[in-house]
């Protein structure tokens, strides 16, 4: 008789070994299939695939003067898994740094947060950016480290002290660089500011990879297949800048001891011919390992040489604002070239009064930009708000001017090819019904219309602002990327951009600005060889000494440069303002200067400006003040 309780356990247990078979088996080809650990495991230990790094692009000027290039440099790389009898103390000294140094370079290339995608198999950055004549040292010893390998990268140079702001430098790619863009890993490097950061992808190549063979001992035997899966890197493009570096070199000079900015723009192209910012400082200082150091470094001058001033700077545009505000009145027909409106020393309304200088009163249009007149553009802007039959109400007015603002390039970005711009502030009605709850008028604002009050603007916008008005009614994206190479610039950047005002009436304006150069507040900038156009801007600072400013361009029938010049504390735009601004025009179209202009070239490089070191001297820029500010001007036809 069969003992079936046996037969039962029999089954049991047959069931429970074949559970773990199969269970087993489908493990092993998970692993085997599906699993990458074990494969990469076998890889590492067969394979060593080296990455092989593009060249970096060279920058030029728009003469073709090469302005960054490459050096060769080592990095030291190192593969955790195969690290086994090192000597720590014999490494560190190799390589000169200190066994505190080497181990917390260990502990954040072990971190996954902080260098993402970590592996123990695959080669990681040790020390980067070797020197060649430090690295021969450490290649003599490479066969006692076991785990340690060598990469060759390059190390970016600048050959001049000059252009830091726009060039921008490259540096190590931090964790948000790797998890945004799955060309880089740990190690690699990229661009962070300036033209290196806003066209990385067409400077930094594609890279190449070899696959090399390895014994069982982890000696390189060779190329896989001789080189059958090899890539080679492929160079990056190389990018040629608008920019004119001796146009460039003349006006860091001319800004020595100074803080502020200037812009000069080719106003048929919109290409940038210069971009100064003060203070400065030497792009050079940026290279390699130092990079660091100096960051901090610069972070802690209390005159903040790493801000751009003239894009992140924005400021009080002054009188150079009132060429926006003729065209405005014209266009509306709030004025005529003919009419003509009282200044006794200023605008006065009631106990309302905006001062001015002396000068003939009452004036037309041309003598009243000429004498840059507050009266003048004040009463245009009262009659403008209070006009019933044109605008129902003050916020009508408000808001039509608004749009010929933003038409003009103000109040928002204008959109130049480098990784950071201020939009500045073109007050909206919303804004004043918030600031005045609802019970405001053109008397209230009338400031404005003089470039003061809520109105700010980049040195970038004031420049384009003369390249607008040279071109009698339109501008192109103002762009310092002039060529890459293979490529085309975004369309964006070759855009024709037209204003709301008729180019008949920049006629007028051109003609005012003509007059304040021949007998008006730019006489400094008169030039025998060609016609120049300018005007002049003292714009009121609260907190110390007036800002000069100037905005003009020349030829005038044929115009080659316009320009901005803003110096902080400067006083009357013609202390500094117009006499700069002259040079740098002298410069770019003859080519260089003439003795006496050199003579006061080297007279205003060692005039300079007095600053203290509180806040509230430095230029506006980007803020919780300014995103409050652009809440206030959000509205359905303007800005951002």
């Amino acid at each position: 008789m069969k003992d079936h309780i046996l037969e039962s356990r029999k089954f049991v247990i047959g069931g429970i070994a074949l559970i773990i078979v199969v269970t087993y088996i489908i493990r092993l080809a998970f692993l085997q299939l599906m699993s990458e650990d074990y494969k990469t495991y076998a890889d590492s230990n067969a394979f060593l695939n080296k990455v092989l790094y593009p060249s970096r692009g060279g920058i030029y000027d728009r003469n073709g003067t090469l302005l960054v290039y490459n050096q060769p440099a080592y990095d030291i790389m190192v593969v955790m898994r195969e690290v086994s009898g090192l000597d720590t103390l014999d490494l560190c000294r190799t390589l000169g740094m200190t066994r505190e140094e080497f181990d917390s370079r260990m502990s954040v290339i072990k971190d996954k947060n902080k260098n993402p995608g970590y592996s123990t198999y695959t080669q990681q950055l040790f020390v980067g950016q070797i020197p060649a004549e430090e690295f021969s040292v450490f290649q003599e010893k490479l066969f006692r480290f076991r785990g340690f390998y060598v990469r060759e990268r390059a190390i970016r140079r600048y050959r001049y002290p000059h252009a830091a702001h726009v060039l921008g430098d490259v540096a190590e790619v931090s964790p948000a660089d790797i998890e945004s863009d799955e060309y880089y890993q740990s190690g690699d490097y990229v661009g962070k500011q300036g033209v290196e950061r806003s066209y990385e992808k067409y400077l930094r190549g594609e890279k190449g990879v070899e696959v090399l063979l390895r014994d069982a001992r982890g000696r390189i035997q060779g190329h896989y297949k001789n080189g059958e899966k090899d890539r080679r890197p492929v160079p990056g493009k190389n990018v040629t800048l608008s920019i004119d570096l001796e146009l460039q070199k003349l006006g860091e000079r001319l800004m020595e001891g100074k803080k502020g900015s200037i812009v000069a723009i080719e106003p048929k192209t919109g290409e940038v011919l210069c971009m100064v910012s003060a203070p400065t400082y030497d792009p050079r200082l940026m290279e390699g390992k130092q990079r660091g150091k100096m960051m901090a470094k610069m972070g802690r001058d209390p005159l903040k040489p790493m801000i751009n001033r003239a894009v992140l700077g924005t400021y009080p545009p002054g009188s150079t604002f009132k060429t926006s505000q003729a065209l405005t009145f014209l266009q509306e027909g709030i004025i005529t070239a003919s009419t003509a409106y009282p200044c006794s020393h200023g605008f006065r309304f009631g106990r309302l009064k905006v001062g001015c200088h002396g000068h003939a009163a009452p004036l037309p249009l041309q003598p009243a930009i000429a004498t840059s007149c507050n009266g003048y553009f004040c009463w245009g802007l009262y009659y403008m708000f209070g006009n019933r039959k044109k605008y129902s109400t003050v916020q009508d007015a408000m808001t039509r001017w608004k749009d010929y603002m933003v038409s003009m390039g103000f109040g928002y970005k204008l959109g130049i090819d480098l990784p950071s711009e201020a939009r500045g502030m073109i007050p909206n009605a919303q804004y004043y019904d918030k600031a005045y709850r609802g019970s405001w008028s053109g008397l209230t604002v009338v400031s404005i219309s003089i470039g003061q009050g809520e109105v700010l603007l980049t040195p970038l916008q004031i420049a384009n602002l003369g390249a607008t008005i040279a071109n009698r009614g339109y501008y192109v994206t103002p762009h310092v990327v002039k060529h890459v190479e293979g490529a085309q610039l975004a369309d964006s950047l070759l855009k024709k951009h037209t204003t709301m005002v008729d180019s008949k009436y920049y006629e007028y304006i051109v003609g005012g600005m003509r007059k304040a150069v021949t007998g008006g507040t730019c006489r400094a900038a008169d030039n025998s060889m060609y016609e120049v156009c300018g005007k002049t801007g003292t714009a009121q600072n609260p907190h110390g000494k007036d800002h000069s400013a100037f905005m003009g361009f020349a030829p005038m029938n044929d115009p080659k440069i316009a320009i901005a010049v803003y110096v902080e504390n400067g006083g009357w735009g013609a202390n500094y303002g117009v006499p700069l601004g002259a040079l740098m025009m002298e410069q770019y179209i003859n080519g260089k200067l003439s003795p006496e202009s050199e003579r006061k070239a080297e007279e205003f490089q060692h005039k300079h400006v007095s600053y203290g070191l509180s806040s509230e001297s430095r230029p506006i820029l980007v803020s919780k003040n300014r995103e409050e500010k652009k809440t206030a001007t959000d509205d359905n036809s303007g800005s951002e």
